[in-house]
């Protein structure tokens, strides 16, 4: 009888952005394109070793300036697809200001509960992360399962958080500095946590 296939177990590998001004400052940065500062760069490129070895099916990059400069420059700009569902959370009225500043007039307000006005909510960014899982899945095979997203803060946390059935909220759970690494993946059948918030110079 001849074998069945098992269809290849997709790896997500996560890769934020580095450090922009509004990133230093703490002010949440969703669809203000703004550049890598030098710092940002020195970051991006610093993951470029690490990378060097991987195989990705597809590297899916967010629209906006500091995740594509983040993927050039950590050496996977080559043939990189611009995934619009990338993009950063819409912050609506509290882009560019700091979540203290928002405190001031709405006490324990996160993204993840709250939302924010005029921009998104959960629901609407765990859509959108299930449609990056989908595509993803649609592009791996047996020979490369890793998906590469370059990417944002807020949005990949929330990925992570879609990815482990807990929703976009569950990415509350997750911390994520500029310019690392983390790695979704399985353990048998089960979606897993291989690798979280890894500053990368080797190969992992």
């Amino acid at each position: 009888m001849p074998q069945l296939s098992t269809p290849p177990q997709l790896e997500l590998w996560l890769l934020r952005h580095g450090m922009t001004e509004w990133a230093l400052d703490g002010r949440h940065t969703g669809r203000t394109d703004l550049p890598l500062l030098p710092e940002g760069e020195a970051q991006a490129r610093a993951l470029a070793p690490g990378l060097a070895s991987q195989r990705f099916a597809a590297v899916l990059v967010s629209p906006l300036q500091r995740a594509r400069r983040t993927a050039e420059l950590a050496g996977l700009g080559e043939g990189a697809q611009i995934c619009p569902d990338l993009q950063e959370w819409d912050y609506g009225r509290y882009e560019g200001i700091s979540t203290a500043e928002i405190r001031a007039q709405v006490p324990d307000w996160t993204v993840w509960s709250h939302g924010c006005p005029d921009g998104e909510s959960c629901p609407q960014v765990e859509a959108r992360c299930q449609r990056v899982i989908a595509l993803a899945e649609s592009l791996v095979s047996p020979q490369a399962p890793a998906i590469a997203l370059v990417a944002h803060g807020h949005i990949l946390r929330s990925l992570a958080g879609s990815w482990l059935g807990l929703g976009a909220a569950g990415g509350a759970l997750f911390n994520l500095n500029t310019a690392t690494l983390s790695v979704l993946g399985h353990e048998r059948e089960r979606r897993t946590v291989v690798r979280w918030n890894a500053q990368i110079t080797t190969p992992p």
